[in-house]
C-alpha cells in the first residue's frame, strides 16, 4: 500500500513539475518555437506558445504556397523569419531581389543543406538535385553534353512528335469517337515519360499504351510527396512507420523506393547487357557510365540509379505538370485559347507529321505567343513552386535582411509570381500578353522575378527541352481537338516536391 501511494505521489510531482516547466517555457516562448530566438533586422512571423508556427502550418497544409502568400500579405513583407516545432527557423522570401542573389549572385555561399539530403535523400540518393560542389560538378558536366541544337532540332523533336501521335491515336481519338471523359493529366504523364525514357535511356516504355498507372510511376509520386512533407510536417515518418496500423494494405515508403530502385537497376542492368553485345548510345545514360565521379572513379549502379532518378524527376514531371496547368487554364480562358490557335493555324500545316523535325523546331522557334503563354504558365503554375538553401557564412541580403552561417533561406515562385507587389495588380491574372513588346516580340524577365528555370549556374540544363516538348505537344494537341473539363471536380495542387494536381484533371475531347 504504501509502495503504490508512494509511486502516486512521484508522478503527481512529476506532473506539477512538467506543467509548471511548460508553463515557464511557454512565458519565454510565448510566440516562438521552443529553443529558438527572434531575428534582428527581420520581419518575425509570431506563433503560437513553444511550437511556433508548426499548428499554423498544418492546418493549412493542404493549402501552403497560398498560404506563404497570406503571411507576406498579412506582415505586409517580402521577407520573413518563421519558427516551427520540430523543423529548421527559416528565412522566406518572395523578394526578386533576394532570389536573385542567393541563386546567381552569392552563389558560392547558398548550398543543399542536410535538411534536404535528409529529406530527399532515400529516393534521390546524391544525384544532382541534391549534390554540392565537385559532386554537382560532374554531374552537370556530364548531362550537358546531350543538351545541344543539334539533338533538339534532329532527334528530340521528332521523339516528341512520334509520342504526341501515339497519344492521340491510342488515347484521345478513342475519347471523342465515344464521348467519355479522360484524365489528362495522368495521360500527359505517360507521354513526358515515355518521352524521356526513350530520349534519356534509349528505352521504349510504352506507358500510353497501359490503362492504368505505371507502378513506377505510382510510387515515384508517393515518395516526392513524401519528401516535401518532411519539410513542413515533422510527424511525416511517424505517420509512414504507423501506415500499416491506420491504412492497412497500403504500401509503406520503403516498399515504394523497391519499386523504384527495381524499375531503375532495370534500365541499367539492361543497358550493360545491351553495350556487351557491342551496341553503341549516345543518350544521357550512356554518357554517365561513361563518366567518372569526384574522385575519378567510375560511377556504380547505386550511383547511375540516382542519375536516372534525378533525371526522371526534370524529364517527367516538370514538363507534364506545366502542360496540365497550361490546358487548364486555356480551358478557362477561349480568348487566348483562339488566339494560340490562330497563331498555330498560320504556322503549322494540318498533318505536322510531315514535316521533317528540324523545319518543326525552327517553325516552333518563331511562334512568340505559344512561348508566350507557356512562360505565363510558368509564372502562375511553377514546376518547382518552392525550394530553400542553407547559408555557409554570415551574408546580408539585398532587402537588408541578415543572414547567419547555418541559416535556411526559402523562396517561392508560386508565391512571386501571385505577389502584386511583383507582378502589378493583375498578378492572379492569366495574361500571356504580359510576355510581349509593343514589337510583338518576345520579352523575357529576370532570373530572380522568374525563377522557373532556377538562376545561376544551377540554371536547369533542360529548358529548352522543356520548352520544346511543351510547344510541341500544345500545338498538336490544340490543333486536333478541343477539350472542355469535365463538371463535378476540384482542380487543385497536390503538396509535393514539383507541382502536380491533386485528384487530376477530367476533361472531354471533340476533334477540330
Amino acid at each position: 500500500m504504501s509502495s503504490s501511494i508512494d509511486s502516486l505521489s512521484i508522478v503527481r510531482t512529476a506532473a506539477i513539475v512538467g506543467t509548471m516547466t511548460l508553463g515557464l517555457l511557454s512565458i519565454k516562448y510565448h510566440d516562438r518555437a521552443l529553443f529558438t530566438e527572434k531575428r534582428e533586422g527581420i520581419k518575425f512571423v509570431p506563433g503560437s506558445p513553444v511550437v511556433g508556427g508548426l499548428i499554423n502550418q498544418l492546418k493549412n497544409k493542404d493549402r501552403l504556397l497560398d498560404n506563404i502568400l497570406d503571411i507576406m500579405q498579412e506582415h505586409d513583407a517580402m521577407t520573413v523569419y518563421t519558427t516551427a516545432l520540430g523543423l529548421l527557423p527559416s528565412i522566406l522570401t518572395i523578394d526578386d531581389r533576394n532570389v536573385e542573389h542567393v541563386l546567381k549572385n552569392n552563389f558560392s555561399n547558398y548550398v543543399k543543406g542536410p535538411q534536404m539530403l535528409s529529406a530527399m535523400g532515400d529516393l534521390f540518393g546524391h544525384g544532382i538535385f541534391v549534390a554540392n560542389g565537385n559532386q554537382w560538378k560532374w554531374q552537370r558536366k556530364a548531362a550537358s553534353l546531350i543538351f545541344n541544337v543539334v539533338n533538339f532540332r534532329d532527334y528530340f523533336t521528332g521523339v516528341f512528335i512520334k509520342e504526341v501521335d501515339l497519344m492521340s491515336d491510342r488515347i484521345f481519338d478513342k475519347k471523342a469517337e465515344n464521348g467519355k471523359s479522360v484524365d489528362f493529366h495522368d495521360v500527359i504523364y505517360k507521354f513526358t515519360l515515355d518521352s524521356f525514357v526513350l530520349i534519356g535511356f534509349g528505352k521504349q516504355l510504352n506507358a500510353l499504351l497501359s490503362k492504368d498507372k505505371v507502378p513506377f510511376a505510382a510510387s515515384f509520386d508517393t515518395c516526392q510527396s513524401n519528401c516535401f512533407e518532411r519539410f513542413v510536417d515533422p510527424f511525416t515518418n511517424l505517420r509512414d512507420v504507423l501506415r500499416p496500423i491506420l491504412q492497412p494494405g497500403t504500401l509503406r515508403i520503403k516498399q515504394h523506393l523497391q519499386v523504384i530502385d527495381d524499375f531503375a537497376y532495370t534500365l541499367i542492368r539492361e543497358r550493360r547487357e545491351q553495350l556487351k553485345d557491342g551496341q553503341e548510345f549516345k543518350d544521357l545514360l550512356s554518357r554517365f557510365m561513361n563518366a567518372k565521379n569526384e574522385n575519378n572513379e567510375t560511377l556504380t549502379d547505386k550511383e547511375l540509379r540516382d542519375t536516372v532518378l534525378n533525371f526522371i524527376i526534370a524529364g517527367r514531371d516538370t514538363t507534364a505538370q506545366a502542360l496540365s496547368w497550361c490546358f487548364y487554364s486555356l480551358m478557362l480562358h477561349p480568348r487566348i485559347e483562339t488566339k494560340l490557335l490562330n497563331e498555330i493555324e498560320q504556322n503549322i500545316p494540318n498533318d505536322i507529321s510531315s514535316m521533317a523535325p528540324p523545319d518543326v523546331y525552327e517553325v516552333i522557334k518563331k511562334m512568340t505567343y505559344a512561348h508566350a503563354v507557356f512562360y505565363e504558365i510558368l509564372r502562375l503554375y511553377p514546376s518547382v513552386p518552392s525550394n530553400v538553401k542553407v547559408a555557409l557564412e554570415d551574408d546580408v541580403l539585398p532587402d537588408g535582411s541578415p543572414v547567419k552561417k547555418g541559416d535556411s533561406i526559402s523562396w517561392s515562385p508560386y508565391a512571386m509570381g501571385r505577389s502584386e507587389k511583383l507582378w502589378g495588380p493583375d498578378a492572379k491574372s492569366f495574361k500571356p500578353e504580359r510576355w510581349l513588346q509593343e514589337n510583338g516580340e518576345l520579352k523575357r524577365e529576370s532570373a530572380g522575378l522568374w525563377p522557373a528555370f532556377h538562376a545561376g549556374p544551377r540554371i536547369c540544363l533542360g529548358q529548352n527541352l522543356a520548352t520544346l516538348e511543351a510547344l510541341i505537344a500544345i500545338i498538336m494537341l490544340l490543333k486536333r481537338y478541343k477539350f472542355s473539363l469535365a463538371p463535378s471536380q476540384t482542380i487543385t495542387y497536390d503538396l509535393s516536391l514539383t507541382h502536380p494536381m491533386k485528384h487530376g484533371m477530367q476533361v472531354f475531347v471533340e476533334r477540330r
